[in-house]
């Protein structure tokens, strides 16, 4: 019987640009496909320490299975490491549609005064975007447009902090440093409030705001039922209409 076929694991070399480096990445991922099966093949706690979530990347590119939005953030993040210029970054998108809630997220990518993102979803569009954007707001921005086209209003935008390039760091990743409640706001008030974060992170000046409540919440997952309850909202993530 035929083996099915393992991608390679995309190695920087130094004739790349950030933009090349990031598009095999981003071929990468795509390689390994979407998760449409409706299991989720990676277990993704998102309160565990980095050097947890660098260790089930590592897993990712072994095992070459299906992923879904949150794990390639993870593995984005993952393969980008050693790349000091490249900040990333978590964006989550909470959407309403037909009577029902979605949630999305995303890695948003900043280099050399350009945002883009790397990701996975089953729209072409929700997913990477070019590092091409002037601004963060502008980013965001076209993220809310492609959800129009599928009739999908943006309800919340959580943005975190950049994710340190040591591997082996202990503290977790900061999902949600700004949350807007976008739906209930005008586009010139979003994009001050997305330019001043955006401002600050550039100056470093931010410091993870649930890091404190994130360390406390870990034990909790020694016991095995909350550890599935916490399981549920992640097979939600990326839903998406099929229509």
């Amino acid at each position: 019987c035929v083996q099915p076929s393992v991608p390679p694991v995309p190695n920087y070399k130094l004739s790349m640009t950030i933009p090349e480096w990031l598009q095999a990445i981003q071929t990468y991922m795509k390689m390994l496909q979407y998760n449409h099966t409706g299991t989720q093949f990676f277990e993704i706690r998102k309160t565990r320490p980095l050097s947890g979530l660098m260790e089930t990347a590592r897993e990712m590119t072994r095992e070459s299975l299906p992923i879904k939005c949150l794990e390639a953030v993870i593995l984005g993040i993952y393969l980008t490491n050693g790349q000091p210029s490249v900040e990333r970054f978590p964006i989550s998108f909470k959407t309403h549609f037909s009577g029902n809630y979605f949630h999305h997220v995303v890695l948003g990518i900043y280099c050399n005064g350009r945002y883009g993102s790397l990701g996975m979803s089953r729209r072409s569009d929700l997913m990477d975007k070019p590092l091409t954007y002037r601004t963060l707001s502008d980013l965001i921005f076209e993220f809310e447009d492609s959800y129009k086209k599928y009739l999908h209003s943006v309800k919340k935008v959580k943005i975190g902090l950049y994710v340190p390039h040591e591997p082996h760091s202990f503290q977790p990743i900061e999902w949600k440093q700004l949350v807007l409640n976008v739906s209930k706001m005008m586009r010139t008030e979003v994009r001050k409030e997305l330019e001043k974060f955006a401002r600050d992170m550039r100056m470093k000046i931010l410091k993870p705001s649930s890091a404190h409540s994130l360390m406390k919440e870990r034990p909790r997952g020694k016991s095995l039922s909350p550890r599935r309850r916490q399981g549920s909202p992640q097979r939600r993530a990326c839903r998406r209409d099929k229509s």
